[in-house]
């Protein structure tokens, strides 16, 4: 199966210019990015650093998102992190939730180096796993202006309590941390990294109805690309042990700058967004730039790459009221 646009799942459209851009995070580990620029602009520009989902690549849909951004007049950079993809890190197919959220800073490097970018409006969109990510970024790193989070999952969350919680208990914590344990000794014993698989294939028929959103994009000619963890083998299964032990939205109350967080009303991962955020306001002094926007009907994987359904005049309008 072969992704429809020349390996991306998505078009450029003729006012958009797209090139590779190379550059590197604070542990030295080089990261690979598109890069996307309205044709024909003649002034300093605002830029996003657009990434996510987690298990996804800068090929479908983050850039995706960084292409609609360049059409609307922002420079747009839709970048692999470190460990997948066309970026660099060693061993491949393992998340860190401290150097994936380094990554996002240093998309922040390098946007703000460029000449043609006004590094005072200099912003970032997490998708998915990544829009934990990027709330963590902006909880640390005050050259971020504005944040947009899209269907955003806490993965460190969700490792250590499972979904909607149903696990969360010290037993249940340490049972995950034998099974992962052992596994990294099998590993290292092999000489080789036990991937724990992306999405289901073929679907059980009495899958649950995220799994089957999930395939409907990955596993399809709607959202696969080779690269793609999800789409293909996905992670390393020992990557999970980092974030049992780091909760990432930590200190998110702390955020001062502007962050919009979107979420589907019907996506399983919704109450990531709807607690993240209750928790980022209270007590926050700066809670009258957070905003909470619950798109009707809308599930997990339809704020990944339905135009119709993505509100991105929303999102143009965010960023525009707050990188300037």
């Amino acid at each position: 199966m072969n992704s429809r646009y020349n390996g991306y799942s998505f078009p450029v459209r003729d006012t958009v210019l797209r090139e590779k851009v190379h550059f590197h995070n604070r542990y030295g580990i080089e990261l690979v990015g598109d890069l996307y620029m309205p044709k024909g602009a003649v002034s300093k520009l605002a830029a996003i650093a657009v990434a996510g989902p987690f298990g996804a690549v800068k090929e479908q849909c983050a850039g995706l998102y960084a292409e609609e951004l360049a059409s609307r007049g922002f420079a747009a950079l839709a970048f692999d992190p470190s460990f997948i993809g066309e970026s660099g890190g060693q061993v491949r197919n393992v998340a860190s939730p401290d150097i994936n959220t380094e990554d996002f800073s240093a998309a922040v490097d390098v946007l703000s180096t460029l000449d043609f970018v006004d590094p005072e409006k200099v912003g970032i969109l997490g998708i998915c796993g990544w829009g934990g990510m990027a709330l963590n970024a902006a909880a640390m790193d005050t050259r971020i202006k504005a944040t947009v989070t899209s269907t955003m999952y806490d993965m460190s969350r969700v490792t250590a309590r499972g979904y909607f919680d149903a696990a969360d208990s010290a037993d249940a914590r340490h049972e995950s941390k034998k099974a992962l344990n052992t596994q990294r000794t099998r590993d290292y014993k092999n000489g080789s990294y036990t991937r724990a698989g992306g999405v289901v294939d073929p679907l059980p028929e009495d899958a649950p109805f995220f799994v089957k959103d999930y395939y409907d994009y990955y596993k399809t000619e709607r959202g696969y690309t080779e690269r793609s963890l999800n789409s293909n083998d996905g992670w390393n299964i020992t990557s999970s042990l980092s974030f049992l032990n780091m909760p990432i939205l930590r200190y998110s109350n702390e955020i001062r700058s502007a962050v919009l967080m979107i979420h589907g009303e019907k996506a399983h991962s919704c109450y990531f967004s709807r607690d993240a955020f209750a928790d980022m306001v209270k007590d926050n002094t700066y809670a009258c730039n957070k905003e909470l926007l619950i798109i009707p009907g809308a599930v997990h994987t339809d704020l990944y790459d339905r135009k119709d359904i993505i509100p991105f005049d929303k999102i143009q309008e965010f960023f525009q009221a707050y990188l300037k």
